[in-house]
């Protein structure tokens, strides 16, 4: 059983609300979650692009925005997290690791734990739900990703308003609204994370597959 807002759901209910939220798209996702969760909700945002935030700006322009700065994120994206930033005028909060990441440096074995997974719980402290980019199709453990699901990891709501969307559906939303573009995808990196621990792909090649290509690990920790 879980509380959202004034309603309480058990898994059933749950899983019944996430294929309606499917079907009624990402806005009214967001909007939906607004609704619940007031302040007690966050958009948690790589900035790999900024479709989530224009679409959960357009539904509540101070929501809170968490950006997870791992201290080895390219240039080139805190470069566009600013720029984004100013765009939208965001409610932006930067994490920072804290000392025990120290003897961690990227690709090593609790880099993702300390630099990403421990800062996501500080900042998602007093909330109730969290809102994410996650897509299904970003990787075969992302697949049956649902709209609305209880994540267990932090006892509150997650929500992944993207999850059904495709490539083509994220190009063309970028093309209609005029966002702007992360600089490194034009270079070949299609799915971008901290600068040591991601490459270019080549044509053809699955998007992920130039992150942490030099080791089996596929995901940060993030979303399980």
């Amino acid at each position: 059983m879980s509380t959202l807002g004034e309603v309480r759901l058990d898994a059933a209910e749950m899983a019944a609300e996430s294929a309606r939220l499917e079907k009624a798209g990402a806005s009214e996702t967001i909007r939906w979650a607004v609704s619940q969760f007031g302040s007690e909700v966050a958009l948690a945002c790589s900035f790999q692009d900024c479709v989530a935030v224009d679409l959960a700006t357009k539904v509540e322009p101070d929501l809170e925005v968490i950006f997870l700065d791992t201290g080895f994120h390219f240039r080139e994206t805190l470069e566009f997290v600013e720029l984004v930033r100013a765009r939208y005028r965001l409610n932006l909060t930067v994490t920072h690791p804290d000392e025990s990441a120290g003897p961690w440096p990227c690709g090593t074995a609790e880099c993702c734990q300390r630099r990403k997974v421990e800062p996501l719980f500080r900042a998602l402290e007093g909330k109730s739900a969290w809102i994410t980019g996650l897509k299904g199709l970003d990787a075969p453990t992302r697949a049956d990703t649902p709209v609305v699901a209880w994540d267990r990891d932090r006892d509150m709501v997650k929500i992944n308003p993207l999850a059904a969307w495709t490539d083509a559906e994220i190009s063309s939303y970028i093309a209609e609204h005029q966002l702007p573009n992360h600089p490194l995808l034009a270079q070949g990196y299609l799915s971008i994370g901290c600068a040591p621990t991601t490459r270019p792909v080549a044509p053809g090649e699955d998007p992920r597959a130039g992150r942490w290509s030099d080791s089996e690990k596929t995901e940060c920790g993030l979303h399980g």
